[in-house]
């Protein structure tokens, strides 16, 4: 009993690792629904659609590779979204009509989703 508690005692508090500004991501949760993302992803905070053409993007905030090859950043993400092709060529995803600042602001807003 002793050993667990001082284990659990070492393991940090299950919090988001990308806590971006509030202001930032309610601009990535409105730029996702103008964005129409959830019509092929179910997306954390989007009740509809719920998409299932897509890779689902709950729990965003534990994925360890972007397109499955590259680490995860807010900054990497925000390129996928914009140019999949750009960071997996065969991506299947179409580049999306958005401005850099716009992906962004979606890239803080799925990895400041603490689904856990």
């Amino acid at each position: 009993m002793t050993v667990l508690a001082a284990l659990a005692a070492c393991k940090p508090p299950p919090q988001s690792r990308h806590i971006g500004d509030q202001s930032t991501m309610a601009r990535g949760k409105q730029v996702i629904a103008q964005a129409g993302c959830g019509a092929c992803h179910e997306i954390p905070g989007v009740a509809w659609p719920r998409g299932k053409l897509g890779p689902s993007l709950m729990n965003y905030d534990d994925i360890g590779f972007i397109a499955g090859s590259r680490p995860a950043s807010i900054a990497t993400l925000a390129t996928f979204v914009r140019d999949p092709r750009s960071v997996r060529p065969d991506s299947t995803m179409p580049a999306m009509p958005i401005s850099e600042a716009d992906a962004r602001a979606v890239a803080t807003y799925l990895y400041g989703q603490d689904d856990d």
